[in-house]
């Protein structure tokens, strides 16, 4: 009780007194879940399995806090109850509330990328059933319902790709039930009068050595959005020589169907074959109106009014396998194989008209891309004594992209490479060997070594509007995880890791299709690859000390560095091309970064304080981060897109005696400000999200879900500032968000 006081009041103070303080403005830790599982994130140790894991406690939280405290390096685990407790329609949601998880864009409406300790996009390793998810696949198309779990991986393990600064996110998708319920899941979430359904189904099946889980989901989004932008270019003395207001205002549809069977076969030998295919198909339709109003410039404005309409339509098919054979005296082959298919067509049709409703010009931006793959790994490991497992595997990866890209203005090409295509192919291969072991009965420990070599080459099409690329990266990979379990405390353990990480180039990075901007300035420019790009390679030390309460409780207390080399930034400079000058924005590297940070968390039920207390549990995290990148000046050379802290507050109220759950939760993220290059700065504003639900249970085989998410919706505010020289160019936008609320039906049959 004298550690749980301070631990818990530190946490909790620590978001709430941020939090409330708001301007109105500006193979063993899976075993506890899955058997099956292939993550290595914990030893499966015997005296483990013999030892502290032999005490079972019921219920599904209580089992991801198991899974949590056996595994050697710092892994979270999230199952059912919390992908269930606010009726998210997006697995992006969920992970919003998360210790040291943020997203980027604005407050409900994702997009931004998923980010862990605030580093940018790229720097989480996002998986899907331990594999990465298909080129231009988006969580915002995944629904809860057809996830069993999410694990969180603070520190790179070997047997995942170890392309993970900031840490790994691994979804897993639904797998067998041990009960023969079918799950039925009816929803409607209404914004501003707009509704949006979605329908959610779970069942499961065996005859025979087969088993199987079906699940599915049909969804529905009619988001409406609304921004006021502000472009400024101004002198040096502090005049404004151009001022563009820009109102834009848009509704669209959103469709998706998801698919994810599962089938399981188990041979007469205790061989075990599963397949795991998935099948994510989008298609939207939007409508928008920019009206540009200019009050003061001498060069007159591109247009006074811009209707755009756009649809595109996208599918994804992977397919997850493996194949588990057991030897004698323990040791095991587990071989995995793989495919993706995907293609994505999107088209966007834009007239403008002067302020006499005369037509201007009519503009097209077409894409098509065709992404194809096959992947295949596997893993042998035998125990090498008590408590002692050696693993060693490999995975190869072979991909290929097809993409055509046209943008034309009045049926001709707006510019010399205003038409583009590629073709490239991406070839993975990776080895690595790990040994888990149990020094005693008190420390445990994890040694991996990994190495990784990536190749990417592409030719420019037939048009030759992208050169030829070769890119080859070749990294190794050493990670050390320890925990010590402090003798006399059973409750208490301090864990630490050592570990090599890195971050590769993205496709686009490299090759990408020129990106043309119609509009063509500092603050818009064209974007394009760099082929010389180089890794970013990171050095990472974490610690952690751990409390756990009761059944489910915890609270923890950790920090972490990370020194980065070869650091990733996209510079924009002014080129002069065929088409004259343009400004282009191009990837480089740029040198050396420094990230560091402090995260605590606390979850329990209040009768872990006081015995008589209501049947309230709270969840709390707060995150503290620092960065520095070299060669930038201060005092805002931070990581791009890092905020300096985040926080989440919330709670749960079980009724005494009614079959009624009350919550809510705050999610919080302070104005962030960057300095990206030496010349310009990018800012993001404040977000703060309220959410609140009710579940009422009607009887053992039905519930309601009431839900209402982001009840004070804010304006979300972000701009960039470029410093050209003879002038400062800048964009600022306010974007308005929205309350949304949802009513969910859940029932067995």
């Amino acid at each position: 009780m004298s550690k749980l006081i301070p631990m818990a009041c530190l946490a909790l103070l620590g978001t709430a007194g941020h939090a409330w303080a708001l301007p109105q403005s500006s193979d063993q830790a899976a075993a506890a879940t899955d058997p099956n599982s292939r993550s290595t994130a914990a030893p499966a140790a015997p005296t483990i399995q013999q030892g502290v894991a032999q005490v079972r406690v019921s219920g599904a939280r209580a089992d991801d806090t198991e899974a949590r405290r056996i595994s050697t390096a710092a892994k979270m685990v999230f199952g059912r109850e919390e992908l269930d407790r606010n009726g998210d329609t997006s697995v992006s949601e969920v992970l919003k509330r998360l210790p040291g998880v943020t997203l980027g864009g604005a407050p409900g409406r994702g997009g931004g990328g998923v980010r862990m300790r605030g580093m940018g996009n790229g720097y989480t390793q996002m998986l899907v059933n331990g594999e990465r998810p298909p080129p231009g696949f988006s969580l915002e198309s995944l629904s809860p319902d057809q996830v069993e779990r999410i694990e969180v991986i603070r520190g790179p393990v070997a047997e995942h790709s170890t392309q993970a600064i900031a840490g790994t996110i691994n979804i897993i998708l639904r797998e067998g039930y041990q009960q023969k319920d079918i799950q039925l899941r009816l929803a409607d979430n209404i914004e501003q009068g707009r509704h949006g359904a979605n329908l959610g189904l779970t069942m499961p099946g065996k005859v025979g050595s087969l088993s199987w889980m079906m699940t599915g989901a049909l969804m529905q989004n009619r988001p409406h959005n609304e921004s006021d932008t502000v472009n400024l270019s101004t002198r040096k003395d502090g005049t404004v020589e151009r001022r563009q207001q820009i109102h834009d205002e848009g509704e669209g549809v959103f469709d998706g169907i998801f698919l994810s069977p599962r089938f399981s076969y188990k041979f007469a030998n205790s061989d075990t074959l599963t397949f795991q295919p998935f099948l994510a198909s989008n298609r939207s339709r939007n409508g928008a109106d920019s009206r540009l109003d200019q009050p003061i410039g001498t060069v007159a404005p591109e247009y006074a009014h811009q209707r755009s309409d756009a649809h595109s339509h996208s599918t994804f098919l992977r397919g997850f396998g493996n194949w588990l054979h057991r030897f004698d005296a323990g040791a095991r082959l587990d071989v995995k194989f793989g495919f993706t298919g995907g293609r994505n067509d999107s088209a966007t049709f834009r007239n403008t008209f002067d302020a006499g409703g005369g037509a201007l010009r009519r503009y097209v931006d077409s894409d098509a891309s065709r992404d194809s793959g096959v992947n295949t790994g596997g893993k042998y490991s035998r125990p090498l004594g008590q408590g002692h497992l050696f693993a060693a595997g490999w995975d190869l990866e072979s991909s290929r992209r097809r993409q055509e890209h046209v943008a034309a203005g009045d049926s001709a090409a707006l510019f010399d490479d205003g038409g583009a295509s590629l073709a490239a192919q991406s070839r993975r291969v990776a080895l690595f060997v790990q040994d888990e072991w149990d020094v005693t009965p008190q420390f445990s420990t994890y040694l991996g070594l990994r190495w990784e070599g990536i190749r990417v080459t592409s030719d420019g099409g037939e048009n030759g509007a992208a050169a030829d690329v070769k890119n080859t990266s070749k990294v190794w990979s050493p990670v050390l995880h320890g925990v010590w379990r402090i003798p006399g405390h059973e409750k208490d353990q301090v864990r630490g890791s050592v570990t090599r990480s890195y971050k590769a180039p993205a496709l686009n990075d490299l090759i990408a299709v020129p990106s043309i901007s119609t509009y063509n300035d500092a603050t818009r420019p064209d974007r394009s690859g760099n082929p010389h790009l180089k890794p970013e390679l990171a050095t990472g030390l974490d610690l952690a000390y751990e409390h756990y309460l009761g059944k489910s409780g915890l609270l923890s207390a950790s920090g972490f560095v990370r020194n980065i080399d070869d650091l990733m930034r996209r510079q924009t400079v002014l080129v002069q091309g065929p088409a004259g000058a343009r400004w282009v924005s191009t990837p480089v590297n740029i040198g050396k970064a420094r990230t560091s940070g402090v995260e605590l968390e606390a979850k329990f039920p209040l009768t872990e304080l006081w015995p008589q207390a209501p049947l309230i549990e709270l969840r709390s995290n707060y995150s503290r981060f620092w960065s520095r990148v070299d060669g930038i000046p201060g005092p805002n050379n931070r990581l791009d897109q890092q905020p300096k802290q985040t926080a989440n507050l919330g709670l749960d109220y079980r009724a005494k005696g009614l079959p009624l759950t009350l919550g809510g939760s705050l999610n919080w993220t302070p104005e962030t400000l960057v300095q990206t290059t030496v010349n310009e700065t990018a800012t993001t504003g404040t977000k703060r999200q309220f959410d609140f639900y009710s579940l009422w249970k009607l009887n053992a085989m039905a519930q309601l879900r009431l839900s209402a998410n982001n009840l004070d919706p804010r304006v979300y505010e972000t701009a960039r500032s470029l410093d050209t020289g003879p002038l400062v160019q800048s964009a600022a936008t306010q974007a308005r968000t929205y309350t949304t609320f949802g009513i969910r039906y859940e029932m067995k049959l």
